[in-house]
């Protein structure tokens, strides 16, 4: 951006890390990065828009329950808003194995901004700042071509002077919403997008992709009939996402959310509009999530469907509005009124909002590091879906991640790196940095191979301690989380020891669950692995049996109950950690190493991997290549 030379002037108040963007990624970043001790201004197009979730009302679901349990555990602040915030909690996947069980938490989504915009502004050490930031400054490439941090400007030519600058921009750069023939160039909820931004970052060599996203519309409760729609209610019992929140907080009245489903007319009025949709005609070309897609995408890859399942939520209790899930879109006003109100108990629907695509620069993430921090500008950080993912939780990840390892950065310390074994979050973080991807990235359970070991109810205990080390969880939560360790530790050990015989008492408990009955003496953990029996079951005929939390109850139970499994994924693990500790020197030349095939040198050369499991990830890098790797390495 170019200004006149009055317009340009240096703010003089002291920021060491400069945030942009106030979404989910910019809120942990910012909150981690001030937490941390340094002086921080946060940057947003409106501070309205603080943490607005622009699509669905949702916190969690699968995997990315997971994902927010681990936020919390490093000590950011998702779980602990949503805990607040929600109106319909739903624990799901309960019929599966622990290892895929996922909390969602429907959001009243203006008590979710509203409750996150008051944690940022009581947080000491942050600032927020309704402004664009159009120019990132950085000097001039050293001899390793790797330029530095100096500052960001903005709009009105402010310059603010820091150390560090992390992206966190979500769908608003160059943004445009489109619907049918209708195009604005705003972001979402109609917006101000951020026109300028783009080209500073092309002047610095980064790379950028275009990618698309979509929402569906949003509906007036009073015109819909729920007495054709499945009630879909929460959870008895409801689960909290922070391991902070006591149970017994959480124990609300809910609000219920409706299923309902498209059919053959619906698809019918949508095939023929297709050449009226943008996104058939070409007036997009971004691409679009492989797994969130739109209704008309449904239509037409999946042609043998009759229908899809259609979902009623509600945007929260001050409005009448309600979010169709499963039905996002990008065709015109008049189609748009005549699909839905060919779906059972939306023959009247009147639309408050109309569905729209919208389209958005982000970069290409593997010219980050595995720290968040670009390998080309020393001191930039990116989170988010600027990095090419899409959904509020795998924003707020990246964010809190980003947000750390600036705050490291400026301490003189390593970055912290969450590898695959370890979370969620470190597959993907890995998966954006090290593998291409040319559309919106999405976390899946699928794509952790040690999702047995990932499980979400243990997320306190895998992370809470590197969140200590990190410094963004206090010494009472940390004490506290010794002692549930203990706690586990010792029942466990008990349990393992405890013999049980042939007495009528366990014979009788045994033929109440129809468990086959003992002909000689077990332990009772060998009496926990059956599948039809579990820890809690087995109370009548464990009489010493100590008073313990329910969070301990469940750890001792998963543990004996999936040992075995659970050995076995530890085993894969120390080979992975083998690979992972490898580390490749920066200065390596790929190009001297003969009997690596011109496209492993390259990816190399391209990719810059910080270890040998990183490099055997990349794709066109095959075994045999990491074999004459390993073997080159071993004789430097």
């Amino acid at each position: 951006m170019k200004y006149s030379a009055n317009s340009v002037w240096e703010n003089k108040d002291q920021y060491d890390i400069a945030v942009v963007g106030a979404g989910h990624a910019g809120c942990e970043a910012a909150l981690a990065c001030a937490r941390l001790g340094f002086k921080t201004v946060m940057f947003t197009v409106s501070v309205d828009s603080i943490a607005l979730m622009p699509c669905n009302p949702n916190i969690g679901g699968s995997s990315k329950g997971h994902l927010v349990k681990e936020i919390d555990a490093l000590g950011g602040e998702m779980g602990k808003v949503i805990d607040k915030t929600f109106i319909q909690s739903k624990m799901l996947n309960q019929s599966k194995g622990p290892a895929v069980h996922s909390l969602r938490a429907q959001a009243d989504k203006s008590d979710y901004s509203k409750e996150m915009r008051r944690v940022l502004e009581e947080q000491d050490n942050l600032d927020i700042r309704q402004m664009e930031v159009t120019d990132i400054i950085a000097d001039d490439p050293n001899e390793s071509g790797i330029r530095k941090i100096k500052g960001v400007q903005t709009y009105s030519g402010a310059i603010y002077p820091c150390k560090a600058v992390i992206l966190c921009t979500g769908t608003y750069l160059k943004a445009r919403c489109i619907y049918g023939e209708i195009s604005t160039q705003t972001g979402p909820n109609g917006l101000q997008s951020a026109n300028y931004l783009t080209d500073s970052l092309k002047s610095l060599g980064i790379k950028m992709y275009r990618f698309k996203t979509g929402t569906p519309a949003r509906i007036d409760k009073n015109s819909i009939d729920f007495t054709k729609m499945e009630e879909q209610k929460g959870d008895e019992r409801v689960v909290p996402f922070s391991f902070t929140t006591d149970p017994e907080d959480v124990q609300i009245d809910q609000v219920s959310c409706w299923l309902t489903y498209t059919n053959e007319t619906t698809h019918e009025i949508i095939r023929e509009n297709l050449d009226r949709s943008p996104l058939f005609s070409g007036a997009i070309e971004g691409t679009g999530p492989r797994y969130c897609p739109s209704i008309e995408d449904k239509v037409v890859k999946f042609p043998d469907k009759n229908r899809h399942q259609v979902f009623i939520e509600p945007e929260g209790i001050h409005t009448n509005e309600m979010y169709v899930g499963g039905m996002s879109s990008s065709l015109p006003e008049d189609v748009q009124y005549a699909m839905y109100r060919s779906v059972p108990g939306l023959e009247n629907a009147k639309i408050v909002r109309n569905a729209y695509a919208i389209e958005y620069d982000c970069i290409d993430a593997r010219q980050l590091k595995n720290t968040l921090e670009f390998k080309a500008v020393e001191g930039l950080f990116s989170g988010g879906q600027f990095n090419g993912s899409s959904g509020y939780e795998e924003a707020a990840a990246q964010g809190l991640v980003a947000g750390i390892n600036a705050a490291r950065k400026l301490q003189g310390k390593e970055g912290i790196v969450i590898d695959r074994s370890e979370g969620y979050i470190g597959v993907l973080i890995d998966d954006l940095v090290t593998k291409e991807s040319h559309e919106p990235y999405r976390m899946m359970t699928s794509r952790a191979e040690y999702r047995l070991l990932l499980r979400q109810d243990n997320a306190d205990l895998r992370l809470t301690k590197k969140g200590y080390e990190i410094g963004l969880i206090s010494e009472e939560r940390y004490q506290k989380l010794l002692r549930k360790e203990e706690l586990i530790q010792k029942e466990i050990e008990r349990v393992e020891h405890i013999n049980l015989g042939t007495s009528e008492a366990v014979q009788n408990l045994l033929k109440q669950y129809e468990s086959t009955p003992l002909t000689s003496g077990t332990t009772m953990a060998e009496l926990i692995r059956r599948p039809e029996l579990n820890y809690e079951a087995l109370a009548p005929v464990d009489p010493n049996r100590p008073e313990l939390d329910y969070d301990v109850v469940e750890q001792v139970n998963i543990n004996i109950k999936y040992d075995g499994y659970i050995k076995r994924q530890q085993r894969q693990v120390e080979q992975f950690k083998k690979l992972e500790s490898k580390l490749i020197p920066e200065d390596i030349n790929y190009d001297e190493i003969q009997s690596l095939r011109i496209e492993a040198k390259q990816k190399l050369n391209e990719m810059r991997p910080s270890s040998i499991g990183q490099a055997s990830r990349i794709s066109g890098v095959s075994p045999a290549d990491v074999s004459v790797l390993l073997v080159y390495l071993e004789r430097k």
